[in-house]
């Protein structure tokens, strides 16, 4: 059943981190321990719904290869830069987000094998009711820093206050809905969420990064920092360039090497990554021998372009890893934000000229698949579902928010014939454009006497070839678009501005969708600098739609609510969906191994840092 909910967004309540830090970090006397809200049985780890897969008393997660040796220099390569160390301020599209997990952890965490469960890290065990209103997480009492400060209370604590005022988005809007947060001792904190209609929320807090209340400057946390942070993990920061390198050295007295969430992980001695322009920089740099490993995105240099000397010798493995992870979605976004686009008939037309079967025939070699839906090659997808009783029942509130054949299961991207002159498919583009009250005038198409003329972000040669396609299409229908090229730095900061017309977007799909929907397509979300909301998208069907998805108590109910979206941002036509492919494309060093069991639901990106693989070349220790 769909249930309407608060906005999240609506909710957040403005306060001083000083009042916060006065109202919330408190010590309760032993005597609160007999709150009846306590009564709940300790378990070991956290499911969104049901039960976690693995018993009390695992080993270590099936990804992991406990008998891995540890040792070797692992040699990664990243687009982009960086300008802070600070992953969890509004700025964190500045830092590297690969120091999450190796650097710095959170309570719990999240096993790979599983859509959305965790188990013991910082926090040994927890406390949860029936209700999930209450949740007490219980640290180990051997968790430490890497200074060899013990973790406590007071540094939860801390750091919940701390990403309540000034952490990122999602922090923010949901720790501020929580009621209260208490430490009952040294080593235990509970929070208070009743009222709290997101089921998500205990996972949320579970996943919340620890940081240290004496390592700390709050009133800088909110800025650009290269300040080598104190973490509790595996690694620390012996080495960082900003926008050039980035180099992590194992801990070796880290504390939690033993436990059982860890075990088989982390095992290279150093990680150094380096920073390129652009793909095919970093495609060069893996032929010259300075990556060990490369995740590939161009299916025509997967295709064509690994005949060089290191694979044909075997000192580079070109390898197909098949995890069963949703796609997501990629596409040409249209930014709403910008007049031309408002009208939804333009954005269908505009989509229509996407040549699919033409592009990947002739660019790819077949090797993709259209992609049709935002939660793809999942349970959560509506296309070729007719809509249930419940989401008809949600919908019904929003008339006309959703086409009939999309409320049905019927559409479908347009289908090309594969000439990559399809006249049927450009004369029902016109069709809909002449009723949207659009002429053409000298072989330009414009309304009201403004011509449609758009320009298309691109960052890479990858990217231009696919947009200047796109834009001979649109040529043949009267719209100019022009596609223009621009470098790392550029592209992400018109991108976190939305200072575009058009750019290719992609939002990578979670193994359930929950709490990140909230940041690419709320109202709140709207022109919040550095905002996942792309498309500039906003309605009132949007945000309940985001609420019911919160609010699901059950694995139907989230089906139902995640496929009510999928169809209100479909009819939307927010995207031109382009293509995926159901595999990892990556090559690596031949002296690298990893499990045969793959994680079934991979963190993306998939390759940040390869932690449960390994080096032949490695001590064994």
């Amino acid at each position: 059943m769909l249930c309407a909910g608060p906005t999240i967004a609506r909710m957040i309540a403005a306060a001083g981190f000083a009042a916060l830090l006065h109202a919330v970090a408190v010590l309760l006397p032993a005597s609160a321990l007999a709150d009846k809200s306590l009564s709940a049985p300790v378990t070991h780890g956290l499911a969104l719904y049901g039960e976690p897969a693995l018993p009390k008393d695992f080993a270590h997660f099936p990804y992991a290869y406990p008998h891995a040796p540890k040792g070797g220099r692992l040699r990664l390569g990243q687009r982009g830069g960086f300008a802070s160390l600070n992953p969890f301020n509004a700025r964190f599209g500045d830092a590297p987000q690969l120091i999450v997990g190796n650097v710095l952890q959170s309570l719990m965490t999240r096993s790979q094998d599983e859509p959305y469960s965790f188990y013991p890290l910082i926090a040994q065990s927890v406390d949860i009711d029936d209700a999930r209103e209450h949740v007490a997480f219980h640290i180990d009492p051997r968790a430490r820093f890497s200074d060899k400060t013990p973790i406590l209370a007071s540094d939860v604590l801390f750091s919940f206050d701390l990403l309540k005022s000034k952490g990122r988005p999602n922090h923010r809007a949901i720790f501020a809905l929580v009621k209260s947060a208490v430490a009952l001792d040294d080593h235990t904190v509970r929070f208070d969420l009743t009222g709290v209609k997101d089921r998500e929320a205990p996972l949320i807090l579970a996943d919340m990064p620890v940081l240290s209340k004496k390592a700390i400057n709050v009133e800088r946390f909110d800025e650009l920092d290269m300040t080598i942070p104190l973490g509790s993990g595996p690694y620390v920061i012996s080495e960082a360039k900003v926008g050039e390198r980035l180099v992590l050295r194992r801990d070796p007295d880290y504390w939690g090497r033993d436990i059982p969430s860890q075990r088989g992980l982390y095992n290279f001695d150093e990680i150094d990554v380096d920073y390129y322009r652009d793909g095919a920089a970093l495609f060069e740099a893996l032929k010259a021998g300075l990556l060990d490993y490369r995740e590939e995105t161009s299916a025509a240099r997967w295709s064509t372009g690994y005949d060089f000397p290191s694979v044909r010798n075997g000192a580079i493995v070109k390898e197909a890893l098949r995890p069963g992870r949703p796609t997501g979605m990629e596409g040409f976004v249209f930014n709403l934000r910008k007049e031309i686009f408002r009208d939804v008939r333009l954005r269908e037309a505009i989509a229509m000229m996407y040549d699919f079967e033409w592009i990947n025939a002739n660019f790819y070699g077949g090797l993709y698949t259209r992609t049709e839906s935002y939660f793809g090659e999942s349970d959560y997808a509506s296309t070729g579902r007719p809509a249930s009783a419940a989401e008809r029942g949600f919908l019904a509130n929003f008339p006309g928010v959703v086409r009939d054949d999309i409320l049905e299961g019927r559409w479908r991207p347009v289908q090309h014939d594969g000439s990559g002159r399809d006249r049927t498919v450009a004369k029902r583009a016109q069709t809909l454009l002449a009723d949207a009250g659009y002429v053409l005038v000298d072989g330009r198409l414009q309304k009201n006497g403004v011509p449609v003329v758009f320009e298309i972000m691109i960052r890479d040669r990858d990217e231009e070839r696919l947009a200047l396609n796109f834009a001979a299409s649109l040529k043949r229908i009267g719209i100019e678009a022009n596609p223009r090229l621009y470098d790392e730095v550029q592209y992400q900061r018109r991108r976190q501005r939305f200072e575009y017309d058009m750019m290719t977007g992609q939002w990578l799909a979670y193994a359930v969708p929950g709490q990140e929907q909230l940041n690419r397509w709320s109202t709140e979300s709207l022109n919040r600098k550095n905002s996942f909301n792309l498309a500039g998208a906003a309605s009132p069907a949007l945000d309940a739609a985001l609420d019911n998805l919160l609010a699901s108590r059950t694995q139907e109910d989230s089906f139902a609510a995640a496929r009510a979206l999928d169809r209100i941002l479909l009819s939307g036509y927010y995207f031109v969906p382009l293509q995926h492919v159901n595999a990892i494309w990556c090559a690596y060093s031949a002296a690298l191994r990893h499990p045969a069991h793959m994680p079934l639901s991979p963190m993306l990106p998939f390759g940040f840092t390869l932690e449960n693989w390994w080096s032949e070349k490695a001590d064994v220790r």
